[in-house]
């Protein structure tokens, strides 16, 4: 039996909470009174890049694009881009040499992505079918965050397969399983006092093995997995309490038929039965809780 890599550790302090599967629940960002949040008038995509986005997603993608080495010259591909971190990141190595495409089916999270970064190549599309230009070779493809949201999966991986030219690299990221976390699966407990069993996507490929069968399938070689831990830290432990909130809302059954003022109540009464969580998790330097993820790399 294979034996799973030890994690690695780092410690990063972010005021913000993943929000990938929350792209049609912008509007929750406002809603149910005046919100404690800096960001409280923003956009969504304007609250993922400027309070997610450095904090949370920037260490996580530097760590997986050591792993593909990227290097001046490689043409990259970002798959579920979001407002572009990865990709700009990767753009940084190259030193001016190469090129950089970002996909992602939102709209409103390309946007801001072009703002931050006109001069990558940002395009709409989905996974399960990329908008390439014919024969379009990349030697890297990376996608943080994103294979579990895929509603085609083994579509989404033969697609990276596609776009990889013979012996890329290739790196994906999923969340380690929620059960893993005894604060996320806590909160959700909180949650779903108020709205009901949910599943909480985010965590759908969990297992590291889930990802490396789909890869395989796909046509990659030398697949191979680690998980990495980090430990998160907020100054406020309300803001991050009511962001998980908000995803989880809109995860659930009963999101579908809440007015915006019943989904206000909600977050707030979720937030205030959550507050002996936050007491419990809040030390000297805020309040923390574990995350991990899955980083998978193959060869094309």
């Amino acid at each position: 039996m294979r034996q799973p890599n030890p994690p690695m550790k780092l410690t990063v302090r972010f005021a913000g909470r993943d929000m990938s599967a929350m792209h049609r629940t912008a509007q929750l960002m406002t809603v149910g009174g005046p919100m404690a949040l800096p960001f409280a008038q923003l956009s969504f995509p304007e609250t993922y890049e400027q309070a997610l986005v450095g904090p949370l997603f920037r260490p996580w993608a530097e760590l997986m694009l050591d792993d593909v080495e990227v290097r001046p010259g490689d043409r990259i591909l970002d798959i579920a881009c979001g407002t572009g971190i990865v990709a700009r990141l990767a753009k940084e190595r190259q030193a001016g040499i190469g090129k950089v495409v970002g996909i992602d089916v939102s709209p409103p999270m390309l946007a801001v992505a072009r703002k931050v970064a006109p001069d990558i190549d940002w395009r709409e599309g989905d996974a399960g079918a990329l908008p390439l230009n014919g024969d379009e070779p990349f030697d890297v493809v990376v996608c943080q965050q994103g294979l579990q949201f895929f509603p085609d999966k083994p579509a989404a991986a033969r697609q990276m397969r596609r776009a990889l030219a013979a012996d890329g690299r290739l790196a994906v990221s999923t969340w380690r399983p929620e059960e893993e976390f005894p604060v996320l699966l806590e909160l959700r407990h909180i949650a779903q006092r108020h709205v009901g069993s949910l599943v909480d996507r985010r965590h759908g490929l969990g297992q590291a093995e889930l990802v490396e069968t789909l890869l395989r399938d796909a046509g990659f070689r030398d697949v191979r997995s680690k998980t990495v831990s980090q430990t998160i830290r907020f100054d406020d432990g309300s803001v991050f309490v009511r962001l998980n909130a908000v995803a989880l809302v809109g995860m659930s059954a009963a999101s579908k038929d809440m007015s915006d003022d019943e989904r206000g109540r909600i977050l707030d009464a979720i937030v205030h039965d959550s507050a002996d969580v936050i007491r419990r998790h809040t030390g000297e330097s805020g309040f923390a809780y574990e995350l991990g993820t899955n980083v998978v790399t193959a060869r094309g």
